[in-house]
Formats: structure tokens, sequence, C-alpha cells
């Protein structure tokens, strides 16, 4: 009898250890970074300098200089001032004893050339575009890719108009000042950056012509889908793209203009995030948890980093996306991770709302090695995805069709604001066929769209040792079917 009654409660233990959600304080450490007193810090951009030393660009145009952010005892962090009197900068990095910023209005380097300790050189890389002063003419730049080039993205005047040149456009800058216009059909960026592989992406925001928010592969000579600043098309000589047909579909129109890029991996509003920003990839090799080489996007409104893994299927980018770390003060602009996995982030809720109770802030977040479980990846095949784990299955769940639901729909490809789902199918999963080694999962799904998100809830399986999915959710863009 007595053993009966201790079997029983260690199997009520370990059902009540598998039954316990995960939290992110499982597997990662948030800190805050205290901030100069008094000052106004609504982080805009972040760069990482030698000797472990860490700038930060302000919205009100201050770069400030930060040593220890790295220790393990961030109390005692020291900061200089470094430059004032910049226009809001979005993007930031040090190569050289310079560092190089994209400001609204131009491309800009500094440098401190006595080793007082503050910039005394400016020098204008270029300044391709223009501004007005209006409140949403924001431009991100990235850093330089391997041919020493840099990426910019201009957000649209009022979001929505081109009430100065090139606003909605690409620009690829190198280090010696020459430029060319890169892309087009952008909306309202929110940040830009490169993959694993070097291609550049950056997230536009839900609004006119974009029915949600996404991640956007930016393709030399793509358009993007906005067709506002299509006028500058005629300054290249070039044909404008065709006017998108309002309240159709993005699989439609791409149909008809071949150079229309559809979104990567569409982020559905409200339930990953509504203000997707920063794009980096987790160039650790490991250091930062099992994600490696994968993407991440700040989002300004819910104070989160998401996950994205992205695959190329007939040449189109697509991929899925999850909700990742959260808990942040405020809400996400830039992102930097650095070669020991510290992931920096700097916040800010000036204009837009965040969750997280503070107007600004400055985080350092690190893994601490423990692994959770999750979807991997989620690749698209012929018939259904396959997914790999960052755990062994339980091949019992793991294996029966009825612990993954799936839901799929699309978005109206419009002038108006935004849009609702639509067009809404219930694809099945007919057949779940478990990996010998647990690790990954082959899905047979019925009824897929082309051009749909396929939202995957995968909550009914367990890991071998019983834990449930940190992030039960993914949302798959399926932009192309592999053959």
């Amino acid at each position: 009898m007595r053993k009966h009654l201790l079997t029983t409660g260690l199997l009520l233990g370990a059902a009540g250890m598998a039954m316990a959600a995960p939290q992110m304080a499982d597997f990662y450490e948030r800190v805050e970074i205290p901030l100069p007193e008094g000052e106004v810090m609504e982080i805009g951009s972040i760069a990482l300098m030698p000797e472990k030393k860490v700038a930060v660009a302000t919205r009100r145009g201050d770069v400030w200089i930060c040593e220890g952010a790295y220790e393990a005892d961030v109390s005692k962090v020291k900061w200089s001032l470094f430059a004032r009197g910049l226009h809001e900068p979005f993007g930031m990095f040090y190569k050289e004893g310079w560092l190089y910023l994209t400001q609204r209005p131009e491309i800009t380097r500094l440098k401190d050339s006595d080793d007082d300790g503050r910039a005394d050189r400016f020098e204008t890389i270029a300044a391709p575009w223009d501004i007005n002063g209006d409140y949403h003419e924001f431009t991100f730049g990235t850093d330089p890719d391997k041919d020493g080039n840099i990426y910019t993205v201009s957000c649209l005047t009022g979001s929505a108009g081109a009430g100065s040149d090139w606003r909605g456009w690409s620009f690829r800058v190198n280090l010696n000042g020459d430029y060319e216009p890169h892309a087009s059909g952008i909306r309202s960026p929110g940040g830009i950056g490169f993959n694993k592989e070097g291609d550049v992406f950056y997230c536009d925001n839900q609004g006119p012509w974009n029915g949600s928010s996404s991640l956007k592969h930016l393709k030399k000579g793509g358009f993007m889908g906005n067709p506002s600043g299509n006028k500058y098309h005629k300054i290249l000589g070039l044909p404008a793209p065709p006017e998108p047909e309002s309240g159709s579909r993005m699989e439609i129109e791409r149909k008809r203009f071949p150079d229309l890029v559809p979104p990567a991996v569409i982020l559905p509003h409200g339930k990953v995030g509504q203000s997707p920003t920063g794009v980096i990839y987790d160039q650790t090799e490991g250091k930062f948890g099992p994600f490696a080489g994968q993407v991440l996007v700040g989002e300004q409104t819910h104070s989160e980093v998401q996950r994205v893994f992205l695959e190329q299927v007939n040449g189109v980018y697509q991929g899925a996306v999850w909700r990742f770390l959260d808990g942040f003060r405020s809400g996400i602009v830039p992102l930097r991770l650095s070669d020991d996995a510290s992931l920096f982030v700097g916040t800010t809720n000036r204009g837009w709302a965040a969750r997280g109770g503070l107007p600004f802030s400055f985080e350092r977040t690190r893994w601490n090695g423990k692994v959770p479980f999750e979807v991997h990846e989620m690749r698209a095949r012929a018939d259904g995805f396959e997914l790999t784990f960052t755990k062994p299955v339980d091949a019992k769940t793991a294996g029966d069709a009825a612990s993954y639901k799936m839901a799929a729909w699309t978005y109206i490809y419009q002038k108006g604001y935004g849009s609702p789902e639509v067009d809404q199918a219930t694809p099945v999963v007919n057949s779940a066929t478990v990996a010998a080694d647990g690790l990954s999962v082959r899905l047979v799904v019925e009824g897929m769209v082309q051009g749909h998100v396929h939202h995957l809830n995968s909550g009914g399986l367990r890991s071998k040792d019983g834990e449930e999915l940190w992030h039960a959710d993914g949302y798959y863009t399926l932009n192309e079917v592999p053959k």
C-alpha cells in the first residue's frame, strides 16, 4: 500500500511539473541598465564598440557611451556624452574609429579626433532623400554589408503620402557616399537588417496597402506594395509599377506584377505584436540558445522580441514567426546581439503606446543555458509541413494528428488602413509522423492555401520528458508551395 501511495505521489508530482507553463525567466535573464540621471533616453540606435563599450543614440539626437553594460552587476555602469544635436538617428554602427549614423536627413559619421571623449568631427556621407519636418518621415539604416553598403528605408510622409523626395524608397549607400535607389513601395518601416545569408529585410507596419505588419525581403528593384512613391520611378526613367487594385489580394496582384515582393513573414496583428521594429539575426552559434541563425524582430507596442524562421521556396522568401521574449519595460526599437550573446535593446513609448510602464529603458538579456522545448523550424512541403524541435518529442502525443490544430487566412490588399482576417480556411492535419530520433515531425495537411497565413497550434504535444511547448502557436506565411 505504501509503495502504491509513493508511486502515485511521484506521478502526480511529475504531472504537476509537466503542467507548469514555461516562462521566459526559466530560460532567459533580463536586466535593466541604469541610465544617466535626468536625461531623456528614448533609444533609437545601439552600436557595439571596442573594449566592451556600448554606444546608444537617442531620438532627441544625443549619443552616449556606456561602460560596464556587459558586467554581472550593472548598477555601476558609467555613461559619457559623446555628441548632441543629431536628428533622430535610427541605425548606428562602429567602424575604424568612427560611429556611422542613419539620421532623418542623411547618413553621417562622427569621430573624437582629439581624444577628449567628445565627437569633434561630423561628416555627411550621403543625403539622397528629402524631409519636410513631418513627424512620420523616419529613416532607418543598416550596418554595412560584406561589400561595405548601407541600406536605408524611409517612411512615407504622414505614413501615407510622398510629400518629400524619395519617401517610401530604399537606398543602397557605400561608405564613400555613392548611392542608388534600391527598392520602392515602402510604407512605415520600424527597422531594417540582414538575415544570416546577408539578404536585407525590413519591418513594415500595418496601414494603407498593408493588411497586417510584416517582415519583408528588400529585394533589389522590388516593389514592396505601397504605390505612394511610384512617381519617383520617372526620375530613374523607369515605368512605374502598375497601380494595384484596391480590394484585391496580394496573391492575385503579384501575378499581375512580377516585381511585387510579397511579405516574407506576416506578423498577424494583435496575435504577434502590432508594431515590429528592429531586425537582427542570431550570429552567436548557440550562445544565445538553440536558435542560431534565425531572425529576431523587435516589437514596440507589445514590448517583445519575436523569433522568425526563414526559407526560400521557388526563389521567394517565406517562413514562420513565434513569440519569443517579453516583459521589457517599454517599446523596443533597436536590438543588438553581441558575440558573447548579450542582447541589448533600447526602448521608447513617445508617439507610440507601449507595454511595460516606463517611457524608455536600456536592457540586456542573456540565455541561462536551459533549453526550452520549442518548435525550432517549420518548413513547407508539397503536402504539408515539417517541424523540427529543440528537444525530442513524446512519440505518442507528437504522432497524434489531434495534437495539432490549424487555421488559415489572408488580408485585403487595399488603399484603406489595414485589413481584417479574410478568406478563412481550415486546413486539416491528416497525419503526423515522428522521426526515429524524435526531433522532427512530418505533418500531412489537407487544404493548404497559397498566399495565406497558416496558424499552427501544437498545444497537444509534449516533449519526451513531459514538457509542454513554451510557445505553442506558430504562423507560417505560405507564399509558395514547394514542388
